[in-house]
């Protein structure tokens, strides 16, 4: 199987970059799978979605708070706004953060986000 290139930032770092057999993200489209190939796309990530990597080692997952995802045939550009990986995320301060969001819609959708990643991590 091709293998993609994959840049990965954040608004205040370079949060993940190199080579994945796949990329799957949330977008507010709904979930889309990327491989090499793929047929050029502009997306918005959806507040308190997830991306996944799949690279020759495994899968790493991200909880990311929104941004945009443009795909060419050969790189995918994820610009997220927030992002941190699933082994990263203490999933009682996600639950947690998500009791306390009343209605606090970014906050909840963040929370959700957390702990949607670690579910996909198999965490």
């Amino acid at each position: 199987m091709a293998d993609i290139e994959v840049e990965f930032v954040t608004v205040e770092r370079r949060f993940w970059s190199g080579t994945a057999t796949m990329v799957v993200a949330k977008t507010t489209e709904g979930e889309i799978g990327i491989q090499a190939g793929h047929e050029p796309l502009l997306g918005e990530l959806d507040a308190g979605g997830t991306v996944t990597v799949y690279t020759d080692e495994g899968k790493k997952v991200a909880a990311v708070q929104g941004g945009f995802l443009s795909v060419t045939a050969h790189k995918v550009s994820i610009l997220g706004e927030a992002a941190e990986w699933s082994d990263a995320i203490d999933r009682s301060a996600a639950e947690k953060a998500l009791s306390e969001a009343g209605d606090d819609a970014a906050a909840a959708a963040k929370a959700r986000g957390r702990l949607r990643a670690i579910e996909k991590a198999g965490a």
